[in-house]
């Protein structure tokens, strides 16, 4: 199996270095770090360039111009992109915990897609990370973080679970297995069966809609909630929108009420209006 990682970003060169730093030190490398850049400043392509050399990891940056939230736009480009015929989805504020991708790799199997979550920090913590802390592993583990700044009374379940407890939790959570776009995985087959990412979509559930769609092809979620781990950085959410948030899932409810399977709005529309993958591009 050759994984290829997806990671999105948009004008956060600070915690994507971070993010970056820890897919440099998995257990199991990535074949290619693929970053989704929805229309970042230089200052990113700037830093891809420069952590290239300083982690030793293919890392690809696919870049389209700000032209407002198109993060299904830049996926479907990205999908594009990717040489493994098995991708592993997340977020340009999430670091891995070392095993990340080699839970990933172990868990996947034909006819499932993968669903995590992720532990989310607040910002004195967020900021406190340094690289060190990432390779080390310090900042996944709990008396590091609260004395960074992790309230006591947080819910630490999804970092002190070990591999005896996480199948176990996995599988009794009644938290459902919607698909997450910070922490997921589907075999490439199956993301071009349901024509990727459905390019209508602003912020709010685009990445549900993604799963719905998968399941009613028939691919089956699996948990990886409790032993695939990420920490998430903090940050402010301007793009959130309430409208366009029930548009989504609006959206979403109509592909799961009527079966549907292809978006009309995806990859083989980006395809037919002309786009090609081109090493390091950069495109409107």
């Amino acid at each position: 199996m050759n994984l290829s990682l997806i990671l999105t970003t948009y004008n956060s060169p600070r915690w994507l270095e971070k993010v970056l730093w820890g897919y440099s030190c998995q257990t199991e490398l990535p074949l290619e770090v693929v970053v989704a850049d929805d229309g970042s400043t230089p200052e990113t392509a700037e830093l891809v360039e420069r952590l290239r050399g300083e982690t030793g990891l293919d890392i690809r940056h696919v870049w389209q111009r700000d032209d407002g939230f198109r993060k299904c736009r830049i996926l479907n480009k990205a999908i594009l992109h990717a040489r493994g015929d098995y991708i592993v989805f997340t977020d340009g504020d999430c670091i891995p915990r070392r095993d990340f991708l080699a839970v990933h790799r172990r868990r996947a199997e034909p006819g499932h897609y993968l669903s995590g979550s992720y532990f989310k920090l607040p910002m004195s913590t967020s900021e406190a990370i340094s690289r060190d802390d990432i390779l080390s592993g310090r900042c996944f583990e709990l008396p590091w973080l609260r004395a960074h700044g992790l309230g006591s009374r947080r819910k630490t379940m999804k970092l002190s679970a070990g591999p005896r407890q996480a199948p176990w939790l996995n599988r009794l959570t009644p938290t459902a297995c919607n698909l997450k776009g910070s922490n997921a995985s589907v075999w490439r087959e199956d993301i071009l069966k349901v024509n990727g990412f459905d390019e209508r979509m602003a912020w709010g559930g685009l990445d549900r809609e993604f799963g719905v769609r998968l399941a009613n092809a028939g691919i089956k979620p699996r948990h990886v909630r409790y032993d695939a781990i990420c920490v998430h950085l903090d940050h402010p959410r301007g793009y959130a929108d309430p409208e366009i948030v029930a548009r989504n899932k609006a959206l979403r409810v109509r592909s799961a009420k009527e079966g549907i399977i292809e978006t009309p709005c995806g990859i083989r529309q980006l395809l037919d209006a002309g786009y090609r993958p081109r090493s390091d591009e950069k495109s409107g």
